[in-house]
């Protein structure tokens, strides 16, 4: 027995594995080691080494961790949940969560066999790099997300204190998840949100709101959106918790991220759920109001001043709601001729694409009728919601409704309409979907029941916060083609002419047709003839009711968690292409730069003979607009000239027109400033409008792709064109 050695077998295996992942694995069978490895892991001797082969094996990708589940890894890895060998933590936390980045649904497993508890310790533990404490979290929030039993043993465990304690470590990727885990294990979960109000947790989120960096900033919105998003009963002391929360939220109005403010959208559509009632009648008043205040036309204010706007950051951008295309339904056709029998409404919308200059310059079909379901509409066309934001920066509504408590729902109101004319089109549309929800449910709401006396009816204060979901219904159907649609909810808004290629549909005067404004437990009383179909409605509004509470969560979100997560099924050892010396983006970028020395060499050259003819017609042709703006590149021969709301892009070598698109800007607002961002390198292109309104864009003049809008934000937010 003295001469018993250990086999070599499992060491040999190992190395030959190693030697699989060192020599790389495109085009290459499976390791054929891989199960073997798996057996390898109930081996102290050679677990240590297996792990870290096994994570560098699931770092390759999602298709890595899919085989590795085929061969049954699940079984392996959660019976070293049990081990306290803190060596073993790091492997084990970086494994699981490659694991759940595929595979999300392992956490009732995790919860079943209590392995939930070893990452909340992991994730307590000072001593672990911030890295895999930031796994860790993500860990969790995986645990958490959507699932109640997961929640309850979490919340047991103390996970909400143990995030709160990591919200301003200097990681930023660690902030931005333990933020997640917060929104995720109080979604919904009401216990949780009484255990985040009695530690503070909405307050120590405000801290994040200001964060330099963006995800971290959209992962707090999110958190404090669940918070104020949860269905339970409400008291006095949670709804006061509720309008802090929504207005330390409403100061991201003008944030510089457009993921920060679509966050901002779903997080306000949690309060609109929750305060449905009140909301509902903020947005008559507004209607009201946008009716009956005269305004001057955004038109006769074209080529004027500018103008500080004394009451508000409102900013207008007036845009045809063609315009940008993709603007999603709100009422289905059925509800719609149901709940407004007698209530005629003017409907415009573009056809359901993804949003790309190139769809701008194409007309929407107006052929279809209302019915249609392969076309979507809105109550609310983008110019009454424009005129109704506009309004509010001259009127005092708070004074109008005359009730202190609606002042919050007010001032959200006003962050909506705000929003919804936000220059990123998917921050505008989500904004959109979430006020017609409340004009829809508003005008509906306002009929009269038959079975109550008008005598009976006393003037109170708005209901209590409801638990009814708020509801988006859809509508089918193109805008209609002729004179016989009739006026918006806002009596005759008119209509300016649209700009070149962008088709629109100008209302017909049906008189004074609109909506009043009156108290809330009396609002609309039987008087108004237009909603005299309303009684006969009830049973179906029950049921509209719970397709409503379903349709916002489905359709008022953006996926940040989901997109945030996909970062960790990604491979993180892997070297950057750009940094590889053979890749393609690598060879690009050298040619660019020798590209840019050479131009720069022969300017010397022109600038050192100092005589150049100044009258040798180098470039001629005729601009689809009228020039207002012109820029060249710095390196290549390529110039861009922009009217009113265009840009075109020129060779002027060749004296060919390479590209052309739409800069999405409101028909009343010009383009008045361009210039080309990081030059040297893969060019972008800045351009801003008199409106204050700044947008990049990337792809343009390139035959291959189209122009793509980066990011827009509102570079000046309190500036309205006027006439001198």
């Amino acid at each position: 027995m003295s001469n018993a050695r250990h086999s070599p077998f499992f060491a040999e295996q190992l190395t030959a594995f190693q030697v699989w992942l060192t020599m790389g694995v495109e085009n290459r069978n499976p390791p054929e080691q891989l199960p073997i490895v798996l057996q390898v892991l109930l081996s102290q001797v050679h677990r240590l080494r297996a792990l870290d082969l096994l994570g560098r094996f699931l770092d390759l990708g999602p298709w890595a961790v899919s085989l590795a589940l085929s061969v049954g890894i699940f079984p392996y890895v959660l019976k070293l949940l049990q081990s306290s060998a803190r060596e073993l933590r790091p492997l084990l936390v970086f494994i699981w969560a490659k694991i759940l980045a595929v595979d999300s649904s392992c956490q009732a497993d995790l919860v079943k066999d209590n392995g939930h508890k070893y990452f909340l310790s992991v994730l307590a533990d000072p001593y672990m790099p911030a890295e895999h404490r930031t796994m860790t979290a993500f860990i969790l929030a995986v645990i958490v997300n959507n699932y109640n039993t997961g929640q309850e043993a979490c919340l047991q465990g103390n996970l909400i204190a143990i995030c709160l304690e990591q919200l301003n470590d200097p990681h930023p990727l660690l902030r931005q998840w333990v933020a997640i885990c917060l929104g995720r294990i109080w979604q919904n979960f009401d216990s949780a949100r009484w255990c985040g109000v009695r530690d503070s947790a909405h307050e120590k989120l405000y801290s994040l709101l200001s964060d330099p960096i963006p995800e971290v900033r959209c992962a707090a919105v999110f958190a404090l959106g669940t918070f104020v998003g949860n269905s339970a009963e409400r008291t006095d002391h949670s709804t006061t918790i509720d309008h802090n929360v929504a207005m330390m939220l409403a100061q991201l109005i003008n944030d510089g991220s457009p993921m920060v403010r679509k966050e901002l959208v779903v997080a306000l559509s949690h309060l609109v759920v929750q305060y449905e009632s009140n909301f509902c009648t903020v947005a008559l008043q507004f209607m009201e109001e946008e009716k009956n205040y005269p305004l001057p036309s955004p038109a006769a204010a074209e080529g004027g001043s500018l103008t500080p706007v004394r009451d508000g950051p409102c900013t207008p951008r007036l845009r045809s709601v063609s315009s940008y295309g993709n603007i999603r339904a709100v009422t289905t056709a059925r509800n719609l001729n149901k709940s407004l029998q007698n209530l005629s409404l003017n409907e415009e919308s573009g056809s359901s694409v993804a949003f790309s200059p190139g769809n701008l310059s194409t007309s929407s079909s107006a052929s279809s009728t209302l019915g249609s379901p392969e076309n979507e509409e809105y109550i609310l066309s983008f110019e009454t919601i424009d005129k109704m934001r506009r309004v509010s920066s001259y009127s005092s509504l708070n004074s109008l409704i005359g009730v202190s408590f609606n002042s919050v729902y007010t001032q959200i109101w006003r962050v909506l309409l705000h929003l919804a004319a936000d220059p990123y089109p998917d921050v505008s549309d989500l904004a959109m979907k979430v006020l017609n929800s409340i004009a829809y449910k508003a005008t509906v709401n306002a009929r009269p029941q038959r079975i109550l006396d008008t005598s009976s009816l006393t003037q109170s204060a708005p209901a209590s916060p409801t638990n009814k979901g708020m509801h988006i219904h859809q509508v089918g159907g193109s805008p209609p083609t002729t004179s016989t649609s009739s006026s918006s909810l806002t009596n005759d808004v008119t209509k300016q002419p649209v700009s070149r290629d962008i088709p629109s549909v100008r209302p017909a005067n049906v008189g004074n047709m609109g909506v009043q404004y009156t108290p809330h437990s009396h609002q609309f009383p039987r008087t108004r003839k237009m909603f005299d179909k309303g009684p006969e409605q009830t049973t179906d509004d029950a049921d509209d009711t719970v397709g409503h509470k379903s349709f916002i969560s489905a359709t008022v979100q953006t996926g940040f968690c989901d997109w945030s997560a996909k970062y960790f099924a990604q491979p993180v050892m892997k070297i950057p292409e750009e940094h590889d010396l053979e890749s393609q983006i690598r060879k690009e970028r050298e040619w660019r730069f020798l590209r840019n020395a050479r131009v720069r060499k022969q300017a010397q050259k022109i600038i050192q003979k100092g005589i150049s003819r100044l009258d040798d017609q180098i470039f001629l042709n005729r601009n689809p607009g009228v020039p207002s703006v012109v820029k060249f590149h710095p390196f290549t021969p390529c110039i861009a000239v922009a009217d009113k709301d265009s840009i075109c892009f020129w060779d002027w070598e060749k004296g060919e027109k390479l590209d052309y698109f739409h800069n999405g800007n409101p028909r009343y607002t010009r383009i008045t400033a361009m210039e080309y961002l990081n030059g040297q390198d893969c060019s972008l292109l800045l351009t801003a409008t008199d409106d204050g309104a700044i947008r990049v864009w990337k792809n343009f003049a390139d035959l291959e792709k189209n122009p793509e809008m980066v990011t827009a934000w509102q570079g000046l937010s309190d500036m309205l064109p006027t006439t001198r």
